[in-house]
């Protein structure tokens, strides 16, 4: 029953999520809101609104690991696995500016969270506030320059072919109410699952929220991934990938904390050492460098930092069962 509660919390969870982003659009377009600001904040938000309640909800009910491991988790999944795949199916130009600005504001995020983690073993409230500032500042920032990012989301609100009638805006509101709440039914049936699922078998719950939550609530980009793939805006793909991450350390992480401040996880220990700061926190790292970086310099993706990526996250996943 567990699992299959996880399952269903999985599925309501990403078809609410889109039910969510679509009738806000909607409703953006009806209030005649310019594409590029709906696709910088509702859609790109949108994407990572899976993560964003799990964590939120993970840390208010004390599960802390499972929110650190679903916002580490969901960082190393779409990188070495979603962004992966496109890298090997598909290279493409990549404009340097659209991932130049999200790489930085992720380094910076980055050393704020990994820095608190390192030396103090837990995550303070003012921690969480400065990567919600940082979120707010990044939306301010694309919102009035980034016209290269907001033309490829442009593309992907267009791609959801979202037919808005001037009739529809108490219907799009109604959808909106009832998929949050659906969200934060299905946020809930999945924590309580995966917790229990852990409990069951012994499993740290940094585990369970690194790799299979991590992957469930990561649906949405990955499903965005293979849309872009079979439509060719694999460029597409790339920056969502790479908006995706940055918030889920300004917006996931930093909302989480704001709530319900927590410890990093200690239940994974090798060689001695806290597994958390040993390889999860730097993998986040490694991968999102081996993603940026090459495009950064040559202004295009190679297939060998797919292939390269899709090792990493094998490697990975066989190392999380193996400390079992």
């Amino acid at each position: 029953m567990e699992f299959l509660s996880l399952i269903v919390g999985f599925v309501l969870l990403i078809k609410a999520a889109d039910f969510f982003v679509d009738s806000s659009v909607n409703i953006a377009k009806i209030f005649k809101m310019p594409e590029m600001i709906i696709g910088a904040t509702i859609v790109s938000i949108g994407t990572t609104l899976p993560e964003t309640t799990v964590s939120a909800i993970s840390a208010f009910k004390g599960h802390g690991d499972i929110s650190f491991g679903n916002a580490m988790g969901s960082i190393i999944c779409n990188t070495a696995l979603i962004a992966a795949i496109s890298l090997v199916f598909s290279q493409s130009k990549i404009n340097k500016k659209s991932i130049k600005v999200p790489f930085l504001f992720f380094l910076i995020a980055y050393v704020i969270y990994a820095f608190s983690a390192y030396v103090f073993g837990r995550f303070y409230r003012i921690v969480g506030i400065i990567l919600v500032l940082i979120f707010v500042l990044y939306a301010c920032y694309i919102i009035s320059n980034g016209k290269a990012l907001g033309k490829e989301y442009v593309n992907e609100v267009e791609d959801r072919k979202i037919e808005v009638s001037d009739n529809s805006l108490i219907k799009n509101i109604i959808v909106l109410i009832l998929s949050a709440i659906v969200i934060a039914f299905a946020s809930n049936l999945l924590i309580d699952s995966a917790t229990g699922i852990a409990r069951r078998f012994n499993v740290p719950e940094s585990v369970i929220g690194i790799t299979i939550v991590a992957l469930g609530t990561s649906l949405p980009e990955l499903t965005t991934a293979i849309t872009s793939l079979i439509k060719g805006h694999s460029s597409l793909s790339f920056g969502n990938i790479v908006g995706a991450n940055l918030f889920n350390l300004v917006l996931v992480s930093g909302l989480a904390i704001t709530i319900k401040p927590f410890a990093i996880p200690t239940e994974k220990i090798i060689y001695g050492i806290n597994s958390t700061l040993l390889v999860d926190l730097p993998l986040a790292l490694i991968v999102m460098i081996i993603l940026c970086v090459p495009p950064l310099i040559c202004g295009e993706t190679k297939k060998w930092q797919g292939i390269t990526l899709l090792v990493i996250y094998a490697l990975f996943l066989v190392y999380q069962v193996s400390i079992i």
